[in-house]
C-alpha cells in the first residue's frame, strides 16, 4: 500500500512538471478585403493538424486578429480566412515560435491569383477541346500558336517593366540607369517609337553631363535614337522638334532648321514655338545670325508671339550702326519689334529692357494693345 501510494504520488509530480513546461504562443495578423482596405468581421479559422484542435477568432474594425495562448512547440496549424460563409484565403503548416511574424492576408491579391489560375485552367480546357478531332499536324500548329502567344505575353510584361523602370530613373535624373532600361526595352521591341524617343532624351541628358569625346559619343547615340523614333513615327511634330534641338546642341544647325521646318509643317498652330526654341538655342551657342532668322520665322508664324518679337528686336539692334557722335541708327523694324512686345506684354519679364532699348533709340514707348481676336463693342464697327 505504501509503495503504491508513493508510485501514484510520483506520477502526479511528473504530470505537474509537464504542465509547468507546456509552451503557448500567439497568432495574429491583418486581413485586407477585395478593395485592398482593412476588412472587419472576417472569420479566422485555426485548425491544428498534428492533433485534433480547432480555434477561431474574428478581425476587429481595423482588420486585425489575435488569438493568444495557442499551443506552440511542435504544433502546426492550417489557417483559413472565411467571409460570409465562404473560405477565401489561407495558409497551411504554420508553426508558432517566439519571434512569430504577423500572418497577413490580402483578399484582393488572392482574388487576382485565383482569377489568373482560372483563366489558365480555362485556356487549357479550351485547348484540349480544340484539339479533339484534329490531325497531328493541326495539333502541332495549335500548340505552336499557343506557345507564341505565351511568349508574346511574357515579352510584353518585360517590355513594360523595362520602360517603366526607365521612366522612373529618368525622373530621378539617373541617366545611366534610364539608358540601360530603355535600351533593354528597345531590344525587346525595336518597333516602339516612344521607347526610342525616351532613350534619345536620356542619352542627350547624359551627354550634357559629360565632356570631350565621351560627350560626343553619347550625343551621337542620342541623334541615332531620335532618327529611329522619327523613322517609326514620322508624323509626330514633337519628335522633329526635340530632334532639332538635339541637332542644334551638336552644332548641326542646317539639319536642325530642316527638322524644325518639318515640325512646323506638321503642326502649324505651334510653328512659332518650334522656331523660337531653335532661336534660343542658337543664341546660347553664339550663332546670332541663324538665331535672328529663327526668331523672324517664329514671328512670321505667329505675329503675337511676344517673346519672339523681343528677341528679334535684340537681334536687329545688334545690326545698328553707331556714328562717331554716339548716335545709334537702328535697322528698319527694330523699334517696331520692341513696341510690339510691349503691346502684347506690357508687364512682361522683358518689359523694362524693351523700354530701355526704345529709349536708347529715341522712340516713344507705346504699351497700348488691342486684342485682334476680341469681339467688337456694340455701337462700334
Amino acid at each position: 500500500m505504501t509503495l503504491r501510494t508513493l508510485a501514484l504520488s510520483t506520477a502526479g509530480m511528473m504530470l505537474v512538471a509537464w504542465s509547468a513546461i507546456a509552451q503557448t504562443g500567439n497568432l495574429e495578423g491583418n486581413v485586407k478585403g477585395d478593395d485592398g482596405k482593412p476588412l472587419p468581421g472576417a472569420l479566422i479559422k485555426i485548425d491544428r493538424t498534428d492533433i485534433k484542435g480547432h480555434y477561431q477568432v474574428k478581425t476587429d474594425k481595423k482588420g486585425h486578429y489575435l488569438h493568444a495562448g495557442l499551443p506552440s512547440g511542435q504544433a502546426t496549424y492550417d489557417i483559413t480566412v472565411s467571409v460570409d460563409g465562404k473560405d477565401r484565403d489561407g495558409a497551411k503548416g504554420v508553426r508558432l515560435r517566439p519571434d512569430m511574424p504577423p500572418v497577413d492576408f490580402d483578399l484582393s491579391k488572392a482574388a487576382a491569383a485565383a482569377a489568373q489560375g482560372q483563366a489558365a485552367q480555362n485556356q487549357a480546357q479550351a485547348a484540349q477541346d480544340a484539339t479533339r478531332g484534329m490531325s497531328a499536324a493541326q495539333k502541332a500548329e495549335l500548340e505552336k500558336q499557343m506557345k507564341e502567344r505565351e511568349e508574346a505575353m511574357k515579352k510584353n510584361k518585360e517590355l513594360n517593366d523595362a520602360f517603366n523602370a526607365g521612366i522612373a530613373a529618368a525622373q530621378a535624373k539617373q541617366w545611366d540607369a534610364a539608358i540601360q532600361s530603355f535600351s533593354k526595352a528597345s531590344e525587346l521591341d525595336p518597333k516602339q517609337h516612344v521607347v526610342w524617343a525616351q532613350l534619345a532624351e536620356a542619352q542627350m541628358n547624359d551627354a550634357e553631363a559629360k565632356k570631350g569625346a565621351d560627350a560626343d559619343a553619347e550625343m551621337a547615340k542620342a541623334l541615332d535614337a531620335y532618327g529611329k523614333a522619327i523613322e517609326l513615327k514620322p508624323d509626330d511634330p514633337g519628335y522633329h522638334n526635340n530632334f532639332a534641338l538635339s541637332l542644334a546642341k551638336a552644332k548641326k544647325f542646317p539639319e536642325a532648321q530642316a527638322e524644325l521646318t518639318k515640325a512646323a509643317t506638321l503642326d502649324p498652330p505651334n510653328a512659332g514655338r518650334y522656331y523660337y526654341n531653335l532661336g534660343a538655342l542658337l543664341v546660347n551657342s553664339g550663332q546670332n545670325d541663324p538665331a535672328g532668322d529663327a526668331f523672324k520665322k517664329a514671328i512670321e508664324s505667329d505675329p503675337n508671339y511676344a517673346d519672339a518679337q523681343y528677341q528679334y528686336g535684340v537681334f536687329l539692334l545688334s545690326k545698328a550702326t553707331i556714328a562717331a557722335d554716339g548716335k545709334v541708327t537702328p535697322v528698319a523694324g527694330t523699334a517696331d519689334a520692341f513696341q510690339k512686345y510691349l503691346q502684347l506684354k506690357p508687364d512682361g519679364s522683358f518689359a523694362d529692357s524693351a523700354k530701355a532699348m526704345l529709349s536708347t533709340l529715341g522712340a516713344t514707348v507705346d504699351t497700348s494693345y488691342k486684342n485682334p481676336n476680341a469681339p467688337a463693342k456694340k455701337g462700334k464697327k
